[in-house]
């Protein structure tokens, strides 16, 4: 079944949706999970190219990431971090098919036309340019 979950974060509330959702699936299956967060700020987007020092956005992402890591191998997963820089799709497609993922897990908004539209969805493209299997679990708005 599934070995190796890539599981994106935003940094945001919405992540531990897609953690509390995984985590009884991953104890089943005892896969390894692959925690992402894509800086995608104008320092992330342009830090190799200008050969920038890294942003206190990618410092807090990172500890983040960690963070959270750390929590998750306290409960007995096996848990790797990885703070990629650019844009969030594209990333996420590149990392999965990189680290051999066999499934991403994502946690979606449930945006409609126009929120896809202004917001963009990363999800969308994602599932358009990749052939690894997606589970999206919606958080629900309050």
């Amino acid at each position: 079944m599934y070995q190796h979950i890539l599981i994106p974060l935003e940094n945001s509330a919405t992540d531990q949706v897609i953690l509390d959702h995984i985590k009884p699936f991953v104890r089943m299956t005892k896969a390894r999970l692959l925690l992402l967060h894509v800086a995608d700020g104008w320092v992330a987007r342009n830090f190799h190219q200008l050969k920038l020092a890294e942003s206190e956005e990618m410092k807090n992402d990172r500890e983040y990431l960690e963070k959270v890591a750390g929590k998750l191998r306290g409960d007995g997963f096996s848990v790797q971090t990885l703070l990629a820089l650019g844009d969030p799709p594209q990333e996420i497609l590149k990392v999965a098919e990189d680290e051999h993922c066999d499934l991403i897990a994502m946690a979606g908004h449930g945006h409609r036309l126009f929120g896809d539209l202004f917001h963009g969805s990363t999800i969308t493209e994602v599932r358009h340019k990749t052939s690894i299997p997606i589970l999206v679990i919606r958080v629900q708005k309050k």
